[in-house]
């Protein structure tokens, strides 16, 4: 009796956190998008302490099959397992990079290691890899598809690549790296964000601002305005950093800008990633070395196009061989317009190269990137590629508000194709931010599949 009482409380508080909890049902929104706007902060770790559990409830139905393993009972239902899981951390981990704060990043350093564990449990799964390893290698005997034996053949090598193979305690010594290696990763990633936003540059002197375009100034104008501080700040942002490298005529100021982006994470501060990046070094070493391979670069290889290190080096060698009298040329010009303008005695060096570049780019096509600027303005940017998305393949974007974005910068559009049907939603995010990791990259919240022949 105290036993089903106890099933029952537990039944309701589960009932009712799941009422509250945008992550326990798939999405109700328009193309099952992401609702960014109803999630809270709180939602993630109750989100994925459930979607570890039902994972684990589908592996077990998968291991305790008393029918023989086959690709549908077994590969295919792995594939199919940790939907939502899958649907919780998508979201955590995109958001960790494109719109994060303080309580994320320090939900991330409980939830990163509890993920690394739940993936170690599956990929150690001796069960679980024992059917694997018994549809891999009876995969001539069952009719499989050309998308299907790709699928077995990345499972099978996914849980070998993770440890499978493994026994005693090379498995609990693998567990252990790959939970270290994820912490690693996330504060190495946490410590180059907080150092990039940490770094200000501010001038108040107008005079300092020589060569600059007036875009840069405002910008820097702006920034100043926002930080409640007189004169003009550049930041180690893209849009700030690089045209003050190509425009400031202030060399002294180009060198500070250029050695404080380029020591990131080397100061003796909260944010020094030196022996983060020595502890990644090693521990990645160990993974390789108990995988069996010589270094970690054999491992990473291995599912590359190069496949080993030889096919890197010799690409590398034969772009070295093909690009270097072309670049010691350039180098020369550059290095020979700033003696004319410095004297015979100046020493080009790295904050010297984009500016001096520039200024050979400019006096021999008469070009300079601030001509070209109303050309790539970034509506017109927008306009150029999706019109030419339309021409070539005849898919159009519709941008539409009504969409929920994880930030007013972002802007959602719908993708149709020719004959007009949904494609995807695609989410624009151009703009750089305190919150959001540097750099081109791109990301997805919810891939294409095939489910019961139809496309989803």
């Amino acid at each position: 009796m105290r036993k089903n009482i106890l099933t029952f409380i537990l039944l309701c508080f589960m009932n009712n956190l799941s009422s509250q909890n945008i992550f326990f049902e798939p999405y109700s929104t328009l193309h099952g998008v992401v609702p960014f706007n109803k999630i809270k902060t709180e939602d993630y770790q109750p989100a994925i302490n459930e979607g570890i559990r039902r994972q684990n409830a589908e592996i077990e139905a998968i291991i305790t099959n008393p029918e023989a393993p086959t690709f549908a009972n077994t590969v295919l239902a792995y594939e199919k397992s940790g939907e939502m899981l899958q649907r919780v951390s998508t979201v955590f981990g995109n958001l960790l990079s494109a719109e994060t704060n303080d309580e994320l990043q320090e939900l991330a350093k409980a939830i990163m290691p509890l993920m690394s564990e739940h993936a170690n449990n599956i990929s150690m799964n001796e069960k679980l890899f024992a059917r694997i390893k018994t549809v891999y290698e009876q995969r001539n005997k069952e009719a499989l598809s050309a998308e299907q034996q790709k699928l077995l053949e990345e499972v099978y090598n996914g849980f070998v690549r993770n440890g499978a193979n493994l026994q005693g305690e090379a498995k609990e010594k693998y567990r252990a790296l790959s939970k270290e290696l994820s912490l690693l990763t996330l504060q190495f990633s946490d410590n180059n964000l907080k150092e990039t936003n940490s770094y200000r540059m501010v001038i108040t002197d107008k005079s300092q601002l020589a060569g600059l375009p007036e875009s840069s100034i405002e910008a820097a104008e702006e920034a100043a305005k926002e930080a409640a501080t007189e004169g003009w700040i550049f930041t180690l942002q893209a849009p700030s950093y690089g045209p003050f490298m190509m425009y400031a005529d202030n060399r002294q100021l180009r060198r500070e800008l250029y050695m404080a982006y380029n020591t990131k994470c080397t100061h003796d501060n909260a944010y020094n990633n030196l022996e983060i990046v020595k502890k990644l070094v090693n521990v990645r070493l160990e993974i390789a070395r108990l995988l069996g391979y010589d270094n970690f670069a054999a491992y990473n290889l291995q599912e590359r196009m190069a496949q080993n290190s030889d096919a890197v080096y010799k690409l590398l060698n034969q772009l070295l061989e093909a690009y270097s009298p072309t670049a010691k040329q350039e180098y020369a010009e550059v290095q020979a317009l700033a003696r004319q303008e410095q004297g015979d005695g100046f020493t080009l060096m790295p904050w010297d190269w984009a500016y001096y570049s520039h200024k050979l780019k400019n006096k021999k096509f008469n070009i300079n990137d601030e001509m070209l600027r109303p050309y790539f303005e970034l509506s017109k940017v927008k306009e150029g590629v999706f019109g030419l998305a339309t021409r070539l393949y005849g898919i159009t974007f519709k941008k539409n508000p009504t969409i929920p974005v994880y930030h007013q910068d972002v802007d959602a559009y719908e993708v149709f194709d020719k004959d007009g049907k949904f494609l995807a939603v695609l989410y624009t995010d151009f703009h750089p931010r305190a919150s959001k990791r540097a750099g081109a990259w791109m990301t997805s919240y919810k891939g294409q599949w095939i489910s019961e022949n139809s496309d989803e």
